[in-house]
């Protein structure tokens, strides 16, 4: 950390560049869906898979779940042809199942009406479900070689504190946006964006950036100040509202009753454990709404299951059937074996869900 000084002018873009891409050629990270500088072009379908995993979700949670999927669907047409069920239980754990589903959406299409040839500008590579803005930058430059503008939060960071950017996010994503532009080069547009997130992944990191490694220490304003760990700004975070359900066991001879979801809504078209409306507008106050799939005498764990999504954070009460008229369970079902629940392709809050049963069922015994 220096003293606080004058600010640094940040250098024209060639500049700033060439020093980030020296230091990225020397310490680029090693990532399975990714090409090492000054390499071929990245599969634009391995770019594609790893963006989608990516969003919102870390690079270390996404590489054994790329490498699963690489394996099982090695290429865009062989996704497109995979069974729905099948890519939501490959996904399951990874959270934000929307993108799941608008991955199969996307594979079809490519698959079907690009001859399995993903589009090589933004423009056309928006138009596909499921790619955004971001997205379309980061296949644009890092599969195609394209100049694209890409900024993820990560290079969010860099740009913040380069040019000690003051608006607090999210109202400051368009002047970031103009100053990634500003030094983002012609050449190399790829390796650029990639070397941008490294940075922001390790030296220029949230807490404690190491700024006497970094090769952009000299034109960062932020660092001049002394105050680096000060930007991005953000606005104060709002409580999230809280609510409450309810989430029913049906076990027999160790075998546990599964429906599959809805195709819209929350989780859609996942497997699940029957539960009741808790993705209705409920709070948590204890209300009892629940609809339960059999008639009959339940055991009632209160609290049983916690699970905090985007938006609202949850508490699930787990109802343990304790009658013995299993026939009259909806025909919308299967039974799935306990010992093999891990092959479910459960989304993580009904896994936690079955974790509360076999603790229940391990205090009775």
């Amino acid at each position: 950390m220096v003293a606080k000084g004058k600010a640094p002018i940040v250098e024209k873009s060639d500049t700033v560049a060439a020093r980030l891409l020296r230091w990225y050629d020397a310490h680029a990270r090693k990532l399975p869906w990714r090409m090492m500088p000054r390499e071929k072009l990245a599969d634009p379908y391995h770019v594609w898979l790893s963006e989608i995993m990516l969003q919102q979700t870390t690079v270390a949670a996404v590489k054994p779940y790329f490498a699963k999927f690489i394996a099982r669907w090695p290429s865009v047409e062989t996704l497109s042809q995979a069974n729905d069920a099948d890519v939501m239980a490959a996904w399951a754990g990874l959270g934000y199942y929307a993108r799941a589903r608008n991955l199969l959406k996307c594979a079809r299409v490519v698959a079907g009406d690009l001859d399995g040839t993903f589009p090589g500008n933004e423009t056309d590579l928006r138009k596909l479900p499921g790619i955004g803005p971001y997205t379309a930058a980061a296949i644009a430059a890092i599969a195609f070689g394209q100049r694209a503008v890409v900024v993820d939060a990560n290079v969010e960071r860099v740009v913040s504190r380069l040019f000690a950017i003051d608006t607090p996010l999210p109202a400051s994503r368009p002047h970031i946006r103009e100053k990634t532009d500003a030094i983002t080069p012609d050449a190399r547009a790829g390796d650029f964006a990639q070397a941008m997130m490294d940075l922001g992944a390790g030296l220029c990191a949230v807490r404690d950036p190491a700024c006497a490694l970094c090769p952009l220490q000299h034109d960062c304003m932020a660092f001049a100040a002394g105050t680096p760990a000060a930007f991005p700004v953000k606005a104060p975070k709002k409580a999230k509202p809280l609510r409450a359900g309810t989430v029913f066991g049906v076990i027999r001879e160790n075998k546990i009753w599964l429906v599959r979801r809805k195709d819209t809504g929350m989780l859609a078209g996942m497997r699940a454990l029957p539960s009741d409306n808790w993705s209705a507008r409920r709070s948590g106050n204890g209300a009892d709404s629940s609809e339960a799939p059999l008639h009959g005498p339940w055991e009632i764990v209160p609290k049983a299951v916690h699970h905090t999504f985007t938006h609202f954070s949850l508490t699930l009460d787990l109802a343990v059937y304790q009658g013995k008229d299993f026939e009259m369970l909806p025909s919308a079902g299967e039974w799935w074996a306990l010992d093999n629940i891990a092959d479910a392709g459960l989304p993580t809050l009904f896994a936690k869900a079955v974790k509360a049963y076999e603790k229940y069922q391990k205090a009775r015994q």
